[in-house]
């Protein structure tokens, strides 16, 4: 128990009981349970093969696989060892969404849509603190009733942290529950002292990354403790706002509400890939962009909005791939330019081949993105104050978009292809089927 100084920082918190819930190893689950096999006993690996992961990454590794052959996530295809007992699946990106879709839809027998956040594809936050006593006894009886639920009818074995704040919640679960016996914990603001404050691996703490452990341990921080007793105004002048976050999370203090309506803003549409080699030639590169371009157009279309700011970025090949946020971004060209507001694909496939012409400097590229920010509803057209009003000033959607849009709504996005990626380099037909990047494909050999 914390002692009684320490024990009125906590007086004017809110407590409330958080799940914070993890379906284990879930790709890898879900293969072993779509198989036959016990998730937990199984040896299996979901590993992507493409192109531009050099031969193949582990997406996920069940259990069995971790303890035995020491496969971890993101272990290289080449790496993992040829064991006759090890199972090898593609990812199926489509079957994982509709199986969080399965597993949310048991959370929601037990709170409602308000209180219920789907964190991640294997992730949620349920807010039980009004519900919990309408199905069992204690919020550990309920959390058993829901791991107990899911694995009858889903196959899928649940980790489950609880706690008086989402964060305590998050690092019930990640710190303990992982690893429980029974794969559930519960942390209050009375244990943070105990449990949260020796832990001197900062990496295995949510939200800290290895760049910021290093500068923490660089200022005598050494483990949670020391952080929640850093001065809190010099943390803030060191990391800015994250300074007070990383101090907040030392005392397990978090007071965001799920319920709570967000305003979302300077809300954008992108999308960014990484080639699977390193691309040289200027009409190669010229052809992805265009693809792109025809992407994000198609979707601003779908969503109803059109776009005034257009953003590429060009990461170039002899710089390290950024595959995820741990790793440090790559350098290249970016560059933004602003336009009169539109989303029709011939548009800004010319604005975007005009910035690529004008910036690139012919270095090789492996990694491009597009961005079309700056939106607003496209049945808005701007007037000008020196001109004459009109009955009706908008712009004629371009036909060709219409049917395009129509036919890949109704056949998917491989139905209709420009004839741009038909040619060298082209990557729209290949990426077609892919979710997140991965396979989206709903069978296994």
């Amino acid at each position: 128990m914390l002692n009684d100084p320490i024990n009125k920082i906590y007086e004017e918190e809110a407590r409330r009981v958080i799940f914070l819930i993890d379906s284990k190893s879930f790709y890898a689950s879900v293969e072993c349970v779509e198989r036959g096999l016990n998730p937990l006993k199984a040896m299996l690996v979901v590993m992507s093969h493409q192109e531009n992961l050099k031969g193949g990454l582990v997406l996920a590794s069940s259990p069995m696989a971790k303890k035995k052959l020491g496969i971890s996530n993101v272990t290289r295809q080449y790496a993992v060892p040829d064991h006759p007992g090890l199972v090898k699946a593609e990812p199926r990106m489509n079957l994982y969404i509709q199986k969080n879709l399965e597993i949310n839809a048991i959370y929601k027998r037990y709170v409602d849509d308000a209180h219920l956040l789907p964190y991640s594809i294997d992730e949620s936050i349920l807010d039980v603190t009004d519900f919990w006593q309408l199905f069992a006894d204690s919020p550990e009886a309920l959390a058993k009733q829901i791991q107990q639920d899911v694995r009858n009818e889903m196959g899928i074995y649940l980790s489950i942290g609880i706690g008086d704040s989402p964060v305590l919640a998050k690092l019930a679960l990640d710190l303990e529950a992982k690893k429980a016996k029974h794969l559930l914990a519960t942390w209050h603001y009375e244990n943070v002292a105990d449990k949260l404050w020796p832990v001197t691996d900062f990496s295995s703490v949510w939200s800290i990354g290895r760049k910021t452990a290093k500068k923490l341990n660089a200022w005598g921080i050494n483990t949670v403790g020391d952080l929640a007793h850093y001065n809190p105004y010099v943390l803030k002048k060191k990391l800015g706002l994250m300074g007070e976050q990383l101090f907040a999370l030392s005392w397990g203090i978090d007071r965001s509400d799920l319920a709570e309506s967000i305003q979302i803003k300077n809300k954008s549409y992108g999308n960014s890939q990484v080639l699977p080699y390193n691309y040289q030639d200027r009409e190669s590169i010229r052809v992805v962009i265009l693809e792109m371009a025809d992407q994000v157009a198609s979707r601003l279309r779908a969503h109803g909005v059109q776009a005034g700011l257009v953003s590429l970025y060009l990461g170039y090949g002899q710089e390290k791939i950024a595959f995820d946020e741990r790793h440090d971004r790559q350098t290249g060209l970016h560059q933004t330019v602003r336009i009169e507001p539109t989303n029709q694909t011939k548009v800004m496939m010319r604005v975007l081949e005009g910035v690529f012409t004008r910036y690139w400097n012919g270095q090789a590229v492996r990694h491009i993105g597009v961005t079309m920010a700056d939106l607003g509803p496209d049945k808005v057209q701007a007037l000008s104050l020196f001109d004459e009003p009109k009955e009706d000033q908008r712009k004629p959607q371009d036909p060709v978009d219409q049917v395009v849009d129509q036919l890949r709504k109704r056949f998917g996005a491989a139905a209709i292809v420009r004839s741009l990626s038909l040619e060298r380099g082209g990557r729209a037909i290949e990426r077609a089927g892919l979710v997140g990047g991965h396979n989206g494909g709903n069978a296994y050999d």
